[in-house]
């Protein structure tokens, strides 16, 4: 591997990248800095986010600047405020040893006038989002009639935002001879045709492969049930203890909600995105960069630009429909040869798109189950542990109150201590993971049976209530409303009813277990648009054998009982008045009107 000072970096930057802690080029660095040092032409660099980009286009640049001239002779185009920012402060600290070199950031969501009057002194390098830039050159506060060099950093982000207007005006307004250089972590479309417009006779330099996913970075999924994707979050979460991870959400609203939750349930979260004041993002990236807070919560505009190297997961709680976008954010961990895992929390709609984004990165996905509550527990409690054995301890500090101290626990044996100090610091999360349930097994449309009859008779009902069957449904008409008027009329008063599970051509449905029996007696016999009523216990298995058609013997079985009802109560209630639709309930017999008595 050859040094900085073999790839032609002039002494100056090289002190200033020493200070940094740069040792050795990274290899987008070691492939682009001397090109671009001897070379005018076009170029586009394809390497993954976080690999050294900035040095590799930033080196160059300053080495070109003539610190003579207060005129502006490079230009770097950026999607975001927060790009932006970051790249001016690294060619800034690049340039920390190099006199009359000034670098400005100029960007929108922030006051202009500040910048207006930095332009107006004469800046070398102006680093800008397209919109900003255009609206300074529009009041003459920016002049491009000088810019040898230009550089479009994340150049199908800025497409996708919509400045494709804003790029053209740019490109319109620079000099005929000047290079281009182009840095991004895929080679897509937007790239492809960006090249073909603003590029000449370019040189493509590769690092690794085209649009191949980051080389440190570890891609797992884990397969949930869409209801359960946030209680599966919470147990990733827990089962890294040391986790410092950007969560990635398709949308603004869900990126709050979930944010939200978080820090309902007592995680260290925060939320980034688009309907956030710019003061509110500059302070939540600022703590995130601290690491003040451990779980940043993003959309992938809002994101652009958060440069950290140190992040050990990236969780996409939502896989993206485009897989740049999922290239992008995998790409936020894994930098500087550090490792990183991708974590990606999907339902079974959603597994084609991690076989598409395979095929593009060229990276396998290992699938993974959810952590038990027991793994969980053993990994958080291996952290309180190790919290606790590599504690420093000042003695000094501490020697004037070990007196008391000791006092204090000299009746406490070192077993309870130790007991008592894990049970403090890990006591709720135990407790909490103590009666948690196990997330359902996913079972994919292929592994899907119908259930049987038998099987749907078997279902429970909810405590207090017994589930009945009626062999009635939807082609009958029969929806919960008919159900509640055909109780009401037949049961008498207002009948409670619980759970109704409404088929083709039969039912359920749940009612208190004291009224079962007077509910299957009043509908059993009763006509429904002209079809023959049966109701019984849905786990009566004799009763539902043959309850999807209703066969004549099975009809004249239940006519016969009926019928038995009918000669068992006129025994017992003999002056009764017999009417077409007759109520079986004793309480209904003992209230009818007397029977007519024949002449």
């Amino acid at each position: 591997m050859k040094t900085f000072e073999e790839l032609g970096v002039s002494e100056q930057i090289r002190k200033a990248i020493e200070e940094l802690g740069f040792e050795q080029p990274m290899p987008v660095q070691e492939a682009v800095i001397p090109y671009l040092i001897d070379n005018q032409k076009d170029v586009i660099a394809l390497a993954q986010t976080g690999t050294g980009k900035t040095a590799a286009f930033g080196i160059p640049l300053l080495m070109r600047i003539d610190t003579s001239r207060r005129d502006t002779q490079a230009l770097v185009l950026s999607p975001t405020r927060e790009l932006c920012l970051q790249i001016t402060d690294d060619i800034r600290d690049f340039a920390k040893y190099m006199d009359g070199v000034h670098v400005e950031a100029v960007y929108g969501g922030a006051a202009i006038e500040p910048q207006m009057r930095a332009l107006k002194k004469g800046v070398n390098i102006i680093v800008a989002t397209p919109g900003r830039l255009v609206d300074l050159m529009h009041r003459g506060y920016v002049h491009l009639e000088q810019v040898a060099n230009i550089v479009l950093d994340e150049a199908d982000e800025m497409l996708n935002m919509g400045f494709s207007e804003s790029i053209n005006e740019v490109f319109e307004s620079l000099p005929a001879e000047h290079s281009t250089l182009m840095f991004s972590a895929t080679m897509s479309r937007e790239v492809e045709r960006i090249a073909k417009n603003y590029l000449h006779n370019h040189e493509e330099i590769v690092v690794g492969s085209r649009n191949e996913g980051a080389e440190n970075v570890n891609h797992i999924y884990y397969m949930v049930n869409a209801k359960d994707k946030y209680l599966a979050l919470k147990r990733i979460v827990d089962y890294n203890p040391r986790i410092f991870a950007i969560i990635f959400c398709r949308t603004k609203v869900e990126t709050q909600e979930i944010a939200d939750k978080l820090i309902r349930d007592g995680y260290n979260a925060e939320s980034l995105h688009g309907d956030l004041s710019q003061p509110q993002r500059d302070l939540t990236m600022q703590k995130f960069r601290q690491h003040l807070t451990q779980l940043l919560v993003a959309t992938d505009v809002a994101a652009r630009g958060l440069d950290v190297d140190d992040l050990t997961h990236v969780i996409n709680f939502g896989l993206p429909d485009d897989i740049e976008n999922y290239t992008h954010r995998s790409g936020r961990t894994g930098r500087a040869g550090k490792k990183g895992t991708s974590i990606s929390i999907v339902h079974s709609r959603e597994k084609f798109k991690i076989r598409n984004i395979e095929k593009e990165i060229g990276k396998k996905f290992v699938e993974a189950p959810i952590p038990s509550a027991e793994e969980i527990c053993k990994k958080q409690l291996y952290k309180v542990m190790d919290q606790i054995v590599k504690t420093d301890v000042d003695d000094e500090e501490i020697a004037p109150f070990m007196q008391d101290i000791s006092r204090y626990f000299e009746y406490i044996d070192k077993e309870e201590l130790i007991k008592k100090i894990v049970s403090m610091e890990f006591g709720k999360f135990l407790a909490y993971y103590a009666d948690a349930p196990e997330l359902e097994p996913v079972v994919t449309a292929k592994e899907k049976k119908p259930q049987s009859d038998k099987q749907k008779l078997q279902n429970k009902a909810q405590k207090g209530y017994k589930r009945l069957f009626i062999n009635l449904g939807k082609r009958d008409g029969f929806y919960p409303g008919e159900l509640m008027q055909t109780l009401n009329r037949f049961v008498g008063g207002r009948q409670e009813v619980g759970h109704i599970d409404l088929l083709d051509t039969i039912s359920y449905f749940e009612v208190p277990e004291k009224d079962a029996k007077k509910v299957m007696i009043q509908l059993t016999g009763i006509r429904y648009k002209g079809r023959q009523v049966r109701c019984n216990d849905a786990n009566d298995t004799t009763g539902g054998r043959n309850q999807r058609s209703d066969r004549p013997q099975r009809a004249s079985s239940n006519k016969r009982q009926a019928a038995n009802d009918r000669r068992e109560l006129l025994k017992k209630y003999p002056n009764t008045f017999i009417d077409d639709e007759p109520d079986f309930s004793e309480e209904g017999w003992a209230m009818r009107k007397p029977r007519k008595k024949k002449k």
